[in-house]
């Protein structure tokens, strides 16, 4: 290689050149006040990950004008430590390929850390388990995808009692946007600076074919708005449920609860090609109370996979049935379970109303304060607060509500010795 290639490599490898300024942090005192959070919200494939893994590089390594000292304790919290690990650390656009060689972190993964040469150190948490940051103390911290995290709140909370090194701990969360009650207040919040990008932003390194494909199908819609143009979007006028509500329906844990189910809505099909299968699990106390505590839904598997799911389920929460809906299939849900695991009691549910007519006591309820989420299911709720009198929710049938639907109602509409639940 002679001087003239190196050169150009040196500047391809340049993140101040070639990064889009949604990218790049802003000023370390923006607006005259120095910021503590970065809060970089955008669309699939807007390229937040590139500038998270940028961004810790030059803590790191103290890259001015990004960094103007070394960063000997870094967090990286993802929604779970795979997640970390597979975008954050080894993906395309992680950790790991944007450094040169030279500078490159060694990773543990044994250890779940990053080490530099110089001495600096990188840990990897999951939100799943926001204990794990109590204790550890950092100069930055990297969370990605916050707007999905089950315990968000708990994570958030313990790692800004852990950014206390260094002279002016900040912190970057690169996530696509949900309406949830913590990211709007961290909007709201006068120590954060906002940066948005649309997917369209990052277009040049995007294939075709996707954007073609994608923006074709979604450019729009609520998803789309939410997904690709990175906006955060409230309640829909006629929803059964509102974020409000929601949120104010939340708790940290459930008590002990006198019955516990596990419902399931069947998909009428198998396959890669298959519509998901609802799998919630909710309980109920002697007073009444029902409590979500479980979405294990899937989606494009075989019968037998969705069957093998929720009695791993039932087994894990020592329920007492699962409650299937046998409007697609038949008796066909029931003998797969039965294949499975005969020992497994199951209770079939015919629906002889329409999605909404269903769900309408089951709101009920929610309003009454009779139903809580022990933390968070953000998809699931996603679907709620997007379920309208069409009974789809974004354009698509709401598998996880249903099976929500059907829990609550066995344990509330169901009298404990009645061997069928009445149709909704």
């Amino acid at each position: 290689m002679n001087a003239e290639d190196g050169d150009i490599d040196e500047i391809a490898a340049n993140w101040t050149i070639f990064s889009h300024r949604h990218q790049r942090p802003p000023d370390l005192a923006a607006n005259g006040n120095p910021w503590l959070t970065w809060l970089m919200i955008g669309g699939r494939g807007a390229g937040k990950t590139r500038a998270g893994a940028e961004w810790v590089r030059a803590q790191a390594l103290g890259l001015p004008p990004f960094a103007v000292e070394k960063a000997a304790r870094i967090a990286l919290v993802g929604e779970t430590e795979h997640d970390v690990r597979e975008v954050m650390i080894e993906g395309v656009s992680g950790l790991l390929s944007v450094h040169a060689w030279h500078e490159r972190p060694t990773w543990l993964p044994s250890r779940k850390r990053l080490e530099w040469s110089d001495g600096q150190v990188a840990q990897v948490f999951s939100a799943e388990d926001p204990q794990s940051l109590r204790g550890p103390q950092f100069c930055c911290a990297w969370s990605d995808e916050m707007a999905k995290w089950r315990y968000a709140e708990a994570a958030f909370d313990m790692l800004q009692f852990g950014l206390r090194l260094g002279a002016q701990p900040r912190q970057l969360i690169t996530t696509t946007p949900r309406p949830t009650a913590l990211l709007k207040r961290l909007i709201a919040d006068p120590s954060s600076v906002v940066t948005r990008a649309a997917t369209r932003a990052n277009a040049h390194n995007l294939a075709p074919t996707f954007l073609q494909t994608v923006m074709g199908r979604y450019q729009g819609t609520r998803l789309g708005r939410q997904e690709l143009d990175g906006e955060i979007i409230e309640d829909r006028p006629d929803a059964l449920w509102s974020r409000a509500l929601l949120e104010a329906c939340r708790v940290s844990a459930a008590p002990a609860l006198q019955r516990i189910v596990v419902a399931v809505d069947p998909p009428a099909s198998s396959g890669k090609r298959a519509a998901s299968c609802g799998i919630v699990a909710a309980g109920v106390t002697e007073a009444g109370i029902c409590y979500v505590i479980a979405d294990d839904t899937v989606s494009g598997v075989t019968p037998s996979d969705w069957a093998m799911k929720a009695i791993a389920l039932w087994h894990r929460l020592r329920a007492d049935v699962l409650v299937v809906e046998v409007n697609q299939g038949g008796d066909m849900a029931r003998t797969v379970i039965n294949e499975v695991d005969p020992a497994v009691p199951v209770t079939k549910v015919h629906a002889s109303r329409g999605k909404w007519m269903r769900a309408e006591p089951v709101a009920t309820l929610y309003e009454q304060g009779r139903v809580k989420h022990a933390g968070s299911f953000a998809a699931l709720e996603d679907e709620m607060c997007d379920f309208g009198v069409s009974g789809l929710s974004s354009g698509k049938s709401p598998d996880r509500l249903d099976a929500l639907v059907w829990a609550i109602a066995s344990l509330v509409f169901q009298p404990r010795s009645g061997p069928r639940i009445r149709a909704l």
